[in-house]
């Protein structure tokens, strides 16, 4: 498994972390920036991440700014992406069991490094269930296929 990962200027130090426990449990992974504090479009490095993606270069993205707001609305424009903003371990573990999450976003301003860890632990590690969900994830593909307009 490749994971890309992205920040901004808010999410910065907590991706270092993740980064950090990437490296130590031995899983490869593409940082696509940025690689600093100075303020930066969160958009334009979830971009960066997501096109890898698309690519097939990874697998899944962890994304980070400073709620994990804005890096899922971005990550769910792009088609495939099932993009979970996680604040705690249940809401982890449910976005890999029931939908099939490829991509987590995290808020380096609002989670402390040690319980972004565990929710990165667990989203890595937990296995999707399959079965019923599996229906309601083709649902979202064939919304994925059409052109709504607002």
């Amino acid at each position: 498994m490749k994971i890309a990962v992205a920040s901004d200027h808010a999410g910065y130090k907590l991706k270092l972390g993740v980064t950090e426990h990437l490296r130590r449990r031995q899983i490869e992974y593409i940082d696509f920036g940025c690689y600093s504090q100075e303020k930066v479009d969160y958009v334009d490095f979830a971009v960066k991440a997501l096109e890898a993606m698309a690519r097939g270069e990874c697998d899944r993205a962890i994304l980070v700014c400073g709620t994990g707001i804005g890096m899922g609305i971005v990550a769910n424009k792009f088609k495939g992406i099932r993009a979970t903003p996680c604040w705690d371990e249940y809401v982890a573990e449910m976005s890999r069991k029931h939908n099939n999450s490829n991509c987590l976003t995290l808020g380096g301003r609002v989670l402390p490094l040690d319980e972004a860890l565990l929710i990165v632990d667990i989203w890595l590690d937990t296995p999707f269930e399959g079965g019923r969900h599996e229906e309601r994830l083709s649902k979202i593909s064939q919304l994925e296929a059409r052109n709504f307009k607002i």
